[in-house]
């Protein structure tokens, strides 16, 4: 698969709220850090995804950019929360078998202090 594959199949099955899917994309080792989680699995990574799928309401698309082993998007999640609609960016790093080793999600979280008990 390549890179756009690989990270475009993460992105959409994790807004779906497929977490086997999502999963399939990730490997071992994994990183992820967000301004509120930091995980360095994949399961600890998806464990949330449920509750956070309950509250998107729409996401549309801004900017796409894919290298050989890596790989930005740009977007806003339409949110049922106070929050809203937040902008926020991901970066991916890819191992050489074509699965995601690390996301940095970059976004605004003073929107979502007040809930950030529910979060994390």
């Amino acid at each position: 698969m390549t890179t756009e594959q690989t990270v475009r199949g993460y992105h959409e099955a994790r807004f779906r709220g497929d977490v086997a899917a999502a999963a399939a994309c990730l490997a071992e080792p994994f990183t992820f850090r967000g301004p509120f989680i930091t995980s360095t699995d994949p399961a600890g990574h998806l464990a949330g995804l449920p509750g956070f799928v309950q509250v998107v309401t729409g996401v549309d698309m801004i900017s796409e950019l894919y290298g050989d082993a890596e790989a930005t998007l740009v977007y806003d999640v339409h949110t049922a929360t106070p929050a809203g609609t937040q902008h926020a960016a991901e970066h991916f790093r890819l191992d050489p078998a074509g699965r995601i080793t690390s996301i940095s999600l970059i976004f605004d979280a003073a929107p979502w202090r007040s809930m950030a008990a529910l979060i994390t």
